[in-house]
């Protein structure tokens, strides 16, 4: 089990890279969202129970993607582009996944995910294979 402040401190970085993020979310490879945060201010969009129905949901789709690796490649970030909010998932490794959502009129998403976020999970990859 990752120890609660090392998620907890995670989360608070990765919601703190960049003022275009609004919320984070740490969820397990069952869709269970393990930690959650949001930016300062935000009005949020959905509810507790609907984000973690959102996780759920994300880590299925990520599911059925899992078939096509061999010949298309490993997910590096999935993204929904929406009228109110952009959403990403992120694989931090086989077990855990990063889910962000980010300000719907933010054009810099992947510049955002491969200079900002990706890093960190990298820095960090081993702490979630325990």
């Amino acid at each position: 089990m990752i120890p609660y402040e090392f998620i907890y401190s995670f989360t608070k970085s990765i919601l703190l890279i960049d003022d275009a993020i609004r919320w984070v979310g740490i969820t397990d490879k069952q869709g269970t969202l393990i930690n959650e945060r949001y930016r300062e201010g935000v009005v949020l969009l959905l509810n507790e129970e609907e984000n973690e129905e959102y996780a759920s949901n994300a880590i299925s789709r990520q599911r059925s993607r899992v078939k096509f690796e061999p010949k298309i490649g490993k997910l590096i970030y999935a993204f929904g582009k929406y009228e109110n909010v952009s959403r990403v998932t992120i694989p931090i490794s086989e077990n855990y996944y990063l889910l962000l959502t980010l300000d719907s009129m933010e054009k810099k998403v992947d510049e955002i995910i491969m200079s900002k976020v990706i890093p960190i999970i990298n820095q960090t990859k081993e702490k979630f294979t325990t």
